[in-house]
């Protein structure tokens, strides 16, 4: 299995435990409050999406970009979707995980 694969399984994972907060401004209201640890992007996000998303959560949540599209993401969000946030800390390792065995996660 790919790290891709592995990647994607996680976020489903994170989906299924009711962990996995999805869309802008679900996830920028879930970081301010201290629930988010972890900041996923989709590879195609906006740069103009991203720089607002690295100011709502500066200092308070990491965000990470994955290598996997809006497109690719729509079987786990249903819909095209950008911003992942993941609101549990074993969870978030295991994404963490699956991004920094192949592609060195780009930290943004």
């Amino acid at each position: 299995m790919s790290n891709e694969q592995a990647l994607f399984g996680a976020l489903g994972l994170c989906r299924k435990a009711g962990r996995l907060v999805m869309g802008f401004d679900a996830v920028c209201d879930e970081v301010y409050r201290g629930r988010v640890t972890l900041v996923l992007t989709a590879a195609d996000l906006s740069p103009k999406t991203l720089a607002r998303l690295q100011r709502a959560c500066e200092g308070a949540a990491e965000v990470l970009a994955m290598p996997l599209t809006q497109e690719a993401l729509c079987p786990i969000s249903r819909k095209p979707v950008g911003v992942y946030g993941v609101a549990d800390e074993n969870l978030a390792s295991l994404c963490r995980g699956h991004l920094v065995k192949k592609h060195r996660a780009r930290r943004i």
